[in-house]
């Protein structure tokens, strides 16, 4: 089993940047297909980005494509969410998340994903 551990969350303010980290331990992610999504508050968790075993293919939600960018260092068991140009309905909390070893597939649905970390805060003031 693997343990995914989400940082870098915080308060900004609308056009600012953010970078998120997962680190992943207990296990090598480097066979494992990864994922971002995030909830706010009343709504459902949603897909943001993921990523194949060696970043070679990335998936995008609509609302964050080309101002996010997803990616991974496997040598550091870590993968990494950059946020741009931040609106105020990126706030939420943000989840790292990871399918069972083997699986291809870049899921977007969370149903897909086995392991799952904590959650950080991501706040976006206007």
């Amino acid at each position: 089993q693997v343990q995914l551990v989400e940082s870098g969350g915080g308060l900004v303010q609308a056009g600012d940047s953010l970078r998120l980290s997962c680190a992943a331990s207990g296990l090598p992610v480097s066979n494992r297909v990864m994922g971002w999504f995030r909830q706010a508050p009343g709504k459902e968790r949603e897909f943001v980005a993921g990523i194949s075993w060696t970043g070679y293919s990335t998936n995008y939600a609509d609302p964050v494509k080309g101002r996010f960018t997803i990616s991974r260092v496997n040598a550091k068991n870590t993968v990494y969410l950059q946020m741009n140009s931040l609106k105020a309905e990126d706030t939420a909390i943000y989840y790292c998340a990871a399918r069972e070893i083997g699986y291809t597939t870049i899921a977007t649905t969370r149903e897909d994903f086995r392991s799952w970390g904590q959650g950080t805060q991501v706040t976006v003031s206007s």
